[in-house]
């Protein structure tokens, strides 16, 4: 199996079009937002060519662009699955300086690991969440209804616990939904009705998202939605591990069925 290698870089700029940024091989995927840019490569028999290659080429962009790349802050994760003996990886450097070699990083608000498990992020929402009933109980303190927290509650900790749930919640632990439901259950508690179960969020929104992909012919997932010659249902994905069974295109394949076509006379 490939590895994948990811460094992101953080840079001080100005407004500025970035359009010419780009990879300059297939292997690689540059993705930008705002002033984070990540680099992806898909590394082939311990072949880093070419991803050494897009570092360097997106440094002397910056260079070009009078813009400072932030060594200090930029960070490279490894992900690799093989079961061959795994190799030495030589240090990444720009400008002479190491990029510091980390097992998790957070991207646009998620953390991402090396093994791809999902238990740091779910302990980082749980914290995260529970400071925010403190705000919650003092609500319900000064005689808020129940609707109003109910409110307070799905703005402010909900959408924590459900921020990209599409992402990552599919392949939770069994002990990271306990965690993250023993949230809802006590901010349930605190409201005093009932409020949505993560599980039911979740699978509302994977129909939504996988609505959308299939009826747009423009996203490159949406060629993942074929639909059997019945016309009842897609064609599942074939899956050969849980870790990607229980990734998003998998269940949104089988969380929705084609459109159904009326003829008119």
């Amino acid at each position: 199996m490939d590895k994948l290698r990811a460094g992101s870089i953080t840079r001080s700029m100005t407004t500025l079009f970035t359009h010419d940024c780009s990879a300059i091989h297939p292997t690689n995927m540059v993705v930008k937002f705002a002033d984070d840019t990540t680099i992806v490569g898909l590394i082939s028999n311990n072949d880093e060519t070419h991803y050494r290659e897009e570092i360097q080429h997106l440094t002397g962009w910056c260079t070009d662009n009078n813009l400072v790349l932030n060594t200090s802050k930029t960070k490279e994760v490894i992900v690799d699955f093989r079961r061959s003996k795994k190799v030495e990886h030589i240090p990444l450097l720009i400008h002479g300086e190491e990029v510091e070699r980390v097992d998790h990083i957070k991207f646009l608000g998620i953390h991402i690991t090396s093994d791809l498990t999902w238990s740091v992020h779910a302990s980082y929402l749980v914290k995260k969440a529970q400071q925010r009933l403190f705000f919650l109980r003092k609500l319900k303190r000064t005689g808020l209804s129940s609707q109003l927290l109910e409110n307070f509650y799905r703005a402010t900790i909900e959408s924590i616990l459900c921020m990209s749930a599409t992402v990552w919640y599919g392949s939770c632990t069994a002990k990271d939904r306990k965690d993250l439901a023993r949230v809802v259950k006590t901010a349930q508690g605190i409201v005093g009705q009932p409020l949505p179960q993560l599980d039911s969020v979740y699978d509302s929104r994977v129909q939504r998202r996988a609505g959308r992909i299939a009826a747009d012919p423009t996203h490159l997932g949406h060629q993942l939605f074929v639909a059997l010659p019945s016309g009842k249902r897609y064609r599942n994905i074939r899956t050969h591990t849980n870790r990607l069974k229980h990734s998003f295109f998998p269940r949104a394949v089988k969380s929705i069925h084609p459109p159904t076509l009326s003829l008119r006379k």
